[in-house]
């Protein structure tokens, strides 16, 4: 059984991330061949796409404090892989909004943005993005040393700023938590819970809580003192 284990090229963890961050385009492809699709299939693969986006944006920043909590070492090494898909996603969801939809009519999608604060969130969002998917890479963190840790910081005002572009593109009142809007609120306070946990001092308390924990369990193949 030990040998059957060490011969498996992936973990179960991994195996469920990647059937989860392809099955959105999986159910498109199978939604548009069974015509199981909405009256208006541009937005309904603009929403699908960046809520995936979203989700998988959650899934990357949650790999810490299971790290920090239940000393899983796991999901730091698919931390970087969520990130990457949910970029991905992102990119997708640019792509169908600035061709489906305005066919890439540059001077009419750059009016549309400025004028427009979800798309100004959103394509700021997007843009900070870029350059912490192109150095999630083993080389980059090499080359960049300290400064890649400072430039990847950069995810503490990426993630609220789709939260925000999220919010924005749904109809409802904020104050009086009217409409489309409890979902993105939702996402909002999951990653703002999450990015606080990631703090040091935070991190370092929560880290000690855990390690005393884990001290009162009993440990495995101890024998019961015997009186």
């Amino acid at each position: 059984m030990d040998a059957m284990k060490k011969k498996l090229p992936y973990t179960s963890l991994q195996i469920a991330m990647h059937l989860y961050a392809w099955s959105a385009i999986i159910l498109l492809i199978f939604d548009f061949a069974t015509g199981n699709i909405s009256p208006n299939p541009i937005q309904d693969l603009e929403q699908r796409t960046g809520r995936h986006a979203l989700v998988l944006l959650v899934l990357s920043l949650l790999c810490t404090p299971l790290n920090t909590i239940f000393r899983w070492s796991e999901p730091l090494k698919r931390r970087r892989a969520l990130g990457l898909y949910s970029f991905m996603y992102a990119m997708i969801h640019v792509i169908i909004f600035a061709d489906l939809d305005f066919g890439l009519a540059w001077s009419t999608l750059i009016q549309e943005v400025v004028t427009k604060p979800r798309l100004v969130v959103g394509t700021l969002a997007f843009l900070l993005l870029i350059p912490l998917a192109i150095t999630s890479f083993d080389i980059w963190k090499k080359r960049l040393g300290k400064n890649w840790k400072r430039l990847h910081l950069a995810v503490y005002l990426i993630a609220p700023l789709v939260v925000l572009h999220y919010l924005w593109s749904k109809k409802g009142d904020i104050l009086s938590l009217q409409g489309e809007i409890l979902k993105p609120m939702i996402y909002g306070l999951i990653i703002a819970i999450f990015l606080i946990m990631r703090i040091p001092p935070i991190r370092k308390a929560l880290s000690a809580f855990s390690s005393r924990m884990l001290a009162l369990l009993p440990k495995k193949n101890q024998q019961p003192e015997i009186r």
